[in-house]
């Protein structure tokens, strides 16, 4: 049987290790690929991946989220094949490196979760498509099997990315998507509000604004915004120019109860949620 949020004070079973989530965790980005929107972050390399798996670790990093598809807007379609290949490179060198680090990878294909979490020791699956809404953002999904059902077989943790441009459409899908989870025995969820999915620029930081009304779903809260455009298209600027609105945006939803901030630079994240913890 289950126990949820409420119960488990916003703590996640991974592997048989309870991992509290009160004191708020900081996710490192590794992407293992050309493409992502932020340059600094693209790891393909053997030595690349051993390096920023451990800076992750190294720099305070509790999570190191993996990824293998670009889903930035204009992004190239790549074939499961392909996305195989390359989680299977990168996490093989993750686990080489880091045996006990918590390993999430981020993907919509319900065949890529199971692969990576039965052979190639994923601990969570970060799922953008909104349980198969999207793909890509704006192209339909292909696949043939259900991200639910597949998460319930798998039995871990979950990170449930709403691509909803509004609070109250987003409340709604959450509500109704939890509860599926839930009866198919999925146990541990978190919610990612999706900044950038979805949304327009004025949407995002709208969300921003009421993001601790999410908090009535008494499940821990991710946020995802690092380097991301609504930050560098509102300041003139690009993703290399964008780590202090990261940083003024980090401190806005840790206030509002983020649980999770997923960042391409982890010791300002890390030294952002020290200072805000004393406030």
């Amino acid at each position: 049987m289950c126990k949820f949020a409420n119960e488990m004070n916003h703590t996640i079973n991974v592997r048989g290790r309870l991992v509290a989530l009160d004191k708020p965790q900081v996710m490192g980005i590794l992407n293992a690929t050309p493409d992502s929107f932020y340059e600094g972050s693209r790891k393909q390399t053997e030595r690349d991946i051993a390096e920023r798996a451990l800076q992750i670790v190294d720099e305070g990093g509790t999570m190191i989220d993996v990824g293998a598809f670009s889903t930035r807007p204009g992004a190239n379609e790549v074939s499961e094949e392909e996305e195989l290949n390359r989680l299977r490179f990168a996490l093989g060198i993750v686990r080489r490196e880091l045996p006990d680090a918590i390993v999430s990878v981020d993907t919509y294909r319900p065949l890529v979760a199971r692969q990576c979490v039965e052979e190639w020791g994923a601990d969570m699956i970060n799922d953008v498509s909104e349980g198969g809404l999207t793909g890509i953002v704006n192209t339909p999904l292909k696949e043939h099997y259900n991200m639910f059902q597949t998460i319930a077989s798998l039995r871990v943790p979950y990170i449930l990315m709403s691509v909803r441009s509004t609070l109250r459409e987003m409340l709604l899908a959450f509500a109704e998507e939890i509860q599926q989870l839930h009866e198919l025995g999925v146990c541990d969820v978190i919610i990612d509000p999706g900044f950038g999915f979805g949304k327009t620029l004025e949407q995002n930081y709208q969300l921003m604004k009421e993001l601790d009304k999410l908090l009535v779903l008494d499940l821990p809260l991710l946020v995802g915004v690092s380097r991301k455009s609504m930050i560098y298209k509102l300041l003139d600027g690009t993703p290399s120019t964008a780590l202090n609105g990261t940083t003024v945006l980090h401190t806005v939803a840790l206030q509002k109860g983020a649980s999770i901030l997923r960042v391409h630079d982890v010791r300002e994240a890390v030294e952002t949620i020290k200072i805000v913890s004393l406030l």
